[in-house]
C-alpha cells in the first residue's frame, strides 16, 4: 500500500492536471481476504479499492468494443 500511495503521490503531483480529480488507485489480488484489504488500506489517505480478479482466455466483446487497440495505447506512450 506504501508504494501505491508513493505513485498517486507523484501521479497527482507531476501529471495530474489542475481540473482533474485526485487518482485512484487499485489492487488486485489473486485471493479475496477482507480482513487484510481492510487493515491495508485504512490509514491511507488517497482513495484505493481492493478486489479479486480471475483470467480469461479472451476479453469479453462488451469489454473488448470500449478499449482502445495496441496502437491506439503504443501512440500514448
Amino acid at each position: 500500500m506504501g508504494q501505491l500511495n508513493f505513485y498517486l503521490n507523484v501521479l497527482d503531483d507531476k501529471i495530474k492536471l489542475a481540473e482533474e480529480n485526485s487518482s485512484i488507485g487499485n489492487v488486485l489480488c489473486k485471493e479475496k481476504n477482507n480482513t487484510i484489504g481492510v487493515y491495508s488500506i485504512r490509514s491511507i489517505d488517497k482513495a484505493m479499492g481492493v478486489a479479486n480478479f480471475r483470467t480469461e482466455q479472451e476479453i469479453p466483446k462488451e469489454i473488448n468494443d470500449v478499449l482502445p487497440d495496441t496502437d491506439d495505447l503504443a501512440k500514448l506512450f
